[in-house]
């Protein structure tokens, strides 16, 4: 282990997202924590199971079956096999696999879950399940197959067999059996004792964990968003007079005001001689504040909301240690999580088609005030074979209808299911995947935009319509740093490699933009 590399620290303060994702992103590494106060309450809950199940016998999950087989007795000389038969039945999971990433996010969630101490579980499972993270041994964990409640069952059950040697895991950039990786780092096979693999499964994490990597992703697009918005202003010879802080002080949304506050500043070495090409700019220049500035506002509620269940107990029973009690609910139900992604994807969306809108006036003669059909930079005698931008144009309208299509509201699609026991669930995980699916569209436009607007101001610059001068600093440096990925398109040429080297830019948060401390 690299001493110097930062580490998180489970067990004591409240986790952040963005701890979530730094360890998601090796950025750092857990910790558990040291302090007795937080081994005394671990090793509390386990030892009141072991006398629990000695004295009385009766334990949901320990010696009862599962969900609606809840009147089912398990016998005492099968109770130590029970949570292997939980862990394995729910090995169905189909569907993609999630990423690398994705699956340490749900590791760390996971984790954080255990550690706040409700759950009866014991100090070695912590230990294993940190250990994962800690040598990046990631179960290959299918995404599909959780209705949210009672929790992500059958996705987690991919963590329980990792911990314990069983499936598929990636280590060292290679899938192997999980068996063999433990192995490699000196680790054992874990064993489970009785509730365990119960608390491994039953709960919010895979939910928990993909919106966090989605917080990120959003937050990073209200910015670039915003800067899409000044390049696009000033290649359509835009008003900067629509983003006046006293505009914004007469509607008065926080956020708002400052995406609008970001743009007036972008366009702000455009100077007073600047005459714009229309008095009042078309709603996708004139509105961008009020499009991008909903999720922006919101962006506080969704952290709130995310890292409360984050750092949550959210298995069910939990166990009251100090009164050494068995609490039954219901904090599996991933409804908080399943809101906070259904809502993002729609604001999300709304930014893919505040840009394809941006776009269409780019690339149009009709509305681009003097720049070529769709932004060809060919020469005049060239012209009539050149096409410009006119296919990514397409493209962004696919993506874009794509992505407004998947904003259906996963969480009012409840089912019946497991003999009417999960009679209401939140369909949780199936919203978190539609709003990474619908992040990945967006971004996807967003790519193409910023090969749009460098395109726009090239062509301004060239036709000496506008000065370098004009640009400022900050939008000069920009479009300096885009240089390095962005051809001029003077030729037709593909443009693919362009448009994915540009998306994995955006999902790496490659340029710095305004700063992170206005947005969240």
């Amino acid at each position: 282990m690299n001493n110097n590399q930062k580490h998180i620290v489970f067990g004591e303060a409240h986790l952040s997202i963005e701890d979530v994702v730094a360890l998601a992103e090796r950025r750092a590494l857990p910790l558990l924590s040291t302090s007795d106060v937080f081994n005394d309450r671990i090793q509390a809950g386990a030892d009141f199971l072991d006398r629990e199940l000695r004295e009385h016998g009766h334990i949901y999950g320990v010696t009862t079956g599962y969900g609606d087989s809840v009147s089912r007795r398990v016998p005492p000389e099968l109770v130590d096999e029970l949570p292997l038969h939980l862990s394995r039945f729910h090995g169905c999971g189909l569907g993609n696999i999630l990423k690398p990433d994705q699956a340490r996010a749900v590791l760390a969630v996971r984790l954080a879950s255990l550690c706040t101490g409700y759950s009866g579980v014991s100090t070695g499972l912590l230990k294993q399940l940190s250990a994962l993270l800690e040598f990046d041994i990631t179960p290959r964990i299918p995404e599909e197959g959780s209705v949210g409640a009672s929790g992500d069952l059958t996705p987690l059950s991919y963590v329980a067999a990792a911990l314990i040697g069983e499936r598929d895991v990636v280590f060292s950039n290679t899938e192997m059996p999980a068996i063999d990786a433990l192995s490699e780092v000196g680790l054992r096979p874990l064993q489970l004792r009785p509730k365990e693999a119960l608390a491994i499964m039953n709960g919010t994490s895979v939910m928990t964990a993909l919106m966090c990597k989605a917080f990120v992703r959003a937050q990073y697009l209200c910015q670039l968003s915003t800067r899409i918005t000044s390049l696009a202003t000033i290649g359509l010879r835009g008003n900067p007079a629509h983003f006046d802080t006293r505009l914004f002080a007469a509607k008065p949304h926080p956020k708002q005001a400052i995406v609008a506050k970001r743009i007036s500043h972008d366009l702000a070495a455009l100077g007073p001689h600047y005459q714009p090409a229309r008095l009042q700019d078309r709603y996708s220049l004139r509105c961008a504040p009020h499009v991008i500035g909903v999720l922006a506002d919101m962006m506080p509620t969704f952290r709130t909301t995310l890292e409360i269940e984050l750092n949550s107990a959210n298995d069910n029973p939990l166990i009251d240690v100090d009164a050494e009690e068995i609490l039954h609910g219901g904090h599996f139900y991933g409804g908080h999580v399943a809101f906070v992604a259904d809502g993002m994807k729609t604001l999300i969306a709304n930014l893919a088609d505040l840009m394809d809108r941006q776009m269409a006036l780019l690339v149009d003669t009709k509305f681009n005030h003097g720049l070529p059909s769709n932004l060809s930079g060919a020469s005049q005698d060239r012209a009539s074979i050149n096409h410009g931008l006119k296919a990514v144009q397409i493209g962004v309208s696919a993506w874009t209808a794509e992505a407004l299509k998947n904003t259906m509201p996963a969480s009012v699609f409840s089912r019946s299911t497991e003999c009417h026991n999960q009679d209401k669930v939140s369909m949780g995980t199936i919203a978190a995947r539609d709003c990474l699916r619908i992040l990945e569209l967006t971004e996807q436009v967003a790519a193409a935009l910023l090969i749009t607007v460098r395109q726009a101001i090239s062509l301004r610059l060239k036709s000496e319509e506008l000065e370098a001068s004009q640009l400022g600093q900050d939008v000069s440096s920009f479009l300096s740093a885009l240089e390095a990925d962005i051809p001029f398109i003077d030729e037709d040429q593909p443009l693919d490699t362009t448009l994915r080297k540009l998306v994995a830019r955006i999902q790496d948060r490659h340029w710095a933009l305004y700063g992170d401390e206005e947005t969240s």
